[in-house]
């Protein structure tokens, strides 16, 4: 029996809205800044993101009201996130080293695989490589403040993964997941907005 509440299930929508927050934001800016195949790794990788997060979110909406106990929703989250993050880092170091011209491409989504280990490196390499290009663009203008923010945002991203080893059929691992996942893509959205603020759109055009 799992320990699921409405009001678990709702709260566990706003990291999502939070990093869609952000990820639309860059989408948007960037749509006509990065090569056609760095912006479809990129954009591919965090609608994945966003959609993963929606669906384990509506399974525990599904579960606390007694409607269903729908599995699948819960267990698409885990391989379809990792290769989120994995094809979104990609995108983004893509951006990074290569010269980029206007362009966008069409979203296609990624296969599934079996097995744990995969999507375990899949989601860490993902995670480490969106962070370390937010840092190299927040060095690059000369916010050391910025770099802080994605450490600690990436930080709760680790954490987080940390307690998806845990039972999470019971309610204080689920609070607790929960107030970590809000922390770290608020700052996340927080990052990106000041990125934008200071000229992260100037400093890509001018490479």
């Amino acid at each position: 029996m799992k320990e699921f509440s409405v009001p678990m299930a709702v709260v566990d929508f706003i990291p999502v809205v939070l990093f869609a927050t952000a990820a639309i934001m860059l989408q948007r800016d960037l749509y006509s800044k990065m090569s056609k195949g760095a912006f479809a790794l990129f954009a591919t990788g965090t609608i994945d993101i966003i959609f993963a997060g929606s669906l384990k979110a509506l399974y525990k909406l599904l579960y606390a009201m007694g409607v269903c106990d729908f599995q699948p929703l819960s267990h698409l989250f885990f391989p379809v996130q990792s290769i989120g993050f994995l094809l979104a880092g990609l995108g983004l170091i893509a951006m990074v080293v290569h010269r980029q011209s206007e362009g966008s491409a069409l979203c296609v989504a990624p296969p599934l695989f079996s097995g744990t280990m995969i999507f375990v490196s899949c989601m860490v390499i993902g995670l480490a490589l969106m962070y370390i290009v937010l840092s190299v663009i927040a060095i690059r203008l000369k916010k050391p403040f910025l770099i802080l923010v994605f450490v600690a945002s990436f930080l709760c991203s680790v954490a987080m993964g940390y307690l998806s080893t845990r039972d999470f059929s019971q309610a204080y691992i689920n609070w607790i997941a929960q107030g970590i996942n809000i922390l770290g893509q608020g700052l996340l959205v927080i990052g990106v907005i000041l990125l934008r603020k200071h000229g992260m759109l100037e400093l890509i055009l001018g490479k």
